[in-house]
């Protein structure tokens, strides 16, 4: 991909289709693509939806510039024809989609694109590379909040991401309701607030921990984390307070047996005149560990490698599929992999308590029949190829997801293994 241009997020296999169709003229069909997912990933009761935000500002820009069309033109990718066709492109079509902090399960319509087959069929890898990963790590961020009841993470899992996967790990576990996150450029484009601490290496650089600490404290000042665990962790602590006294915000233990340090911590600090100094606790956490300290005296946690990969799930395993042409519904029947054809319509009933109980999706039906209690699940982001005018802020998605949480049955929140926490039925109305 040449600098600072995503067009070329486009698969070889989509032009193919693209040349194709428009030397056979189906490429201007009117056409409706749909985003789902056939299961959740194992062990998942619920999908997030997280990236809609990324996703709509890269549609904004997406363009084939000069010296991309030339590239493609001069390796054979594609023919003249085409290669006119992309010169030109600006998509021009519908796009709607559920809410960005929304809850999905096997089978949501999460996205729906209208439009010409070939200006629809040539987002498929950008949409899926941006809904695939930040969905994935939404839902593992969201399963790492639950666990912490309450408790502040922070993200900060930069070195174990690519770097631009990296930034939009921060916001999808944001989204999901991280308190911070250690990546700036995250924080530069999306105003999420950000935290960090010094590392080993500057405790390392000095003549003794003290030294280091009183520099750290001398630049910050005291309300800052120290890093205990280089050396000793008592005697960390002990120099800790020593040096920046009971004001200290923090400190952060790295390494070991969390459950017992964090408690020997607690009582230490306690011992030293220091209860207000919280413990912030970091090393290879995931939901599983952040849960099994639920009972610990541990104020903060700080995750990594778990949350920037999905936690075990990297990818939400969603899928790009056709399924109306010229108004007509088309599905596809291979084995396992059979879709609905039409358009779908989705919502989500509720019962007089709140909880969600079922998810309804129909096809080829407009307007849903209402009850008490439903909640229609789709909305529109792009009219004719603008973006509309009330976009949701990253706030609102986030404060979105919170709510729907809320709603989900008790046991849809367990990290156990498990059925989806809502079941979607699929009604067809109309001819198939």
């Amino acid at each position: 991909m040449f600098a600072g241009a995503p067009s070329l997020l486009t698969d070889h296999y989509e032009l193919t289709m693209i040349s194709a169709a428009l030397r056979d003229g189906t490429a201007h069909r009117r056409s409706v693509f749909e985003v789902f997912a056939r299961r959740l990933p194992v062990g998942r009761r619920y999908g997030v939806v997280a990236g809609t935000g990324r996703l709509l500002e890269l549609l904004a820009a997406f363009r084939f510039h000069p010296d991309e069309v030339a590239f493609l033109r001069d390796r054979g990718v594609v023919d003249e024809q085409t290669a006119a066709w992309l010169a030109d492109y600006r998509f021009q079509g519908d796009l709607d989609g559920y809410a960005e902090g929304e809850l999905f399960f096997p089978g949501s319509p999460i996205m729906t694109v209208s439009g010409t087959f070939a200006e629809c069929v040539v987002l498929e890898t950008l949409i899926l590379s941006v809904l695939n990963h930040d969905c994935a790590i939404a839902a593992a961020a969201a399963r790492m909040v639950t666990a912490a009841r309450g408790r502040p993470l922070i993200e900060m899992g930069s070195r174990r991401a690519h770097e631009e996967a990296a930034v939009a790990s921060a916001r999808a576990a944001y989204l999901a309701g991280f308190a911070s996150t250690s990546n700036l450029a995250a924080g530069l484009r999306y105003g999420i607030p950000t935290a960090g601490t010094a590392a080993h290496a500057f405790t390392l650089l000095h003549d003794d921990e003290k030294a280091a600490f009183a520099s750290q404290v001398a630049a910050l000042g005291e309300q800052t984390t120290l890093l205990v665990d280089t050396y000793d962790i008592s005697q960390g602590i002990r120099n800790a307070i020593a040096v920046a006294g009971p004001g200290l915000r923090a400190v952060r233990i790295d390494s070991g047996d969390l459950s017992v340090l964090a408690a020997q911590s607690r009582a230490l600090l306690d011992e030293l005149g220091a209860p207000d100094v919280k413990i912030v606790v970091s090393g290879d956490l995931d939901e599983y560990a952040i849960a099994a300290l639920a009972a610990e005296p541990v104020d903060v946690y700080g995750a990594g490698t778990a949350v920037v990969t999905g936690s075990g799930a990297p990818t939400a395993g969603l899928v790009y599929k056709l399924v109306e042409v010229d108004g007509r519904p088309v599905v596809k029947r291979s084995e396992n992999k059979a879709t609905i054809g039409g358009r779908k319509t989705a919502y989500r009933r509720h019962k007089p308590t709140g909880t969600a109980v079922e998810e309804i999706v129909l096809s080829q039906q407009a307007t849903p029949p209402a009850q008490p209690g439903d909640r229609l699940l789709q909305r529109p982001f792009v009219r004719g190829g603008e973006l509309v005018a009330d976009l949701p802020t990253l706030a609102d998605s986030r404060a979105h997801l919170r709510d729907c949480l809320i709603t989900i049955p008790w046991e849809g929140l367990k990290l156990s293994a498990g059925d989806p926490a809502v079941h979607v039925t699929v009604t067809t109305v109309g001819p198939r």
